[in-house]
């Protein structure tokens, strides 16, 4: 089997990991892609993710780097022995999202036996404009599933 066998595997597991999340069809996140080592998902603009100012809800952009983060970790393991869970993420908020979509990239910094390290920032996106509104960096725990 090849490398880019090998990859189309893992790619698949993920899409089917984040199409049996319940809250990825609750918010209408979609995958934008995944590569050894990146993620990106986007969420589009919608009255039941937004907050009372109309800007995205803070807890939107979380879940996207939550999920951004942990699955850019889980394109470096062994996926037929291990998983990945988000042992804690820093999040800072620059600007407001005002935009009619949002997309999260990740990118693993380090990836490690037990623990990798993510970098994620999230873009707020209109038709004129791409403005980064947050960052962050995650840890991301390494778990045994057998």
């Amino acid at each position: 089997m090849t490398e880019m066998n090998d990859f189309a595997a893992i790619d698949r597991a993920i899409r089917t990991a984040l199409s049996a999340q319940g809250f990825m069809g609750l918010v209408g996140a979609e995958i934008l892609a995944i590569a050894p080592g990146h993620t990106a998902l986007a969420l589009a603009r919608r009255p039941e993710v937004t907050q009372q100012h109309g800007f995205f809800h803070g807890g939107a952009i979380a879940f996207l780097v939550d999920n951004a983060t942990t699955c850019a970790a889980a394109t470096m393991i062994d996926r037929a022995n291990q998983g990945c869970l988000t042992a804690e993420y820093k999040l800072n908020f620059l600007s407001p999202a005002t935009g009619e979509q949002l997309a999260c990239e990740a990118n693993v910094v380090k990836a490690g036996r037990t623990m990798s390290v993510v970098e994620a920032k999230v873009w707020s996106i209109s038709e004129t404009e791409r403005k980064l509104c947050a960052v962050a960096l995650a840890t991301i725990a390494v778990v045994n599933v057998i």
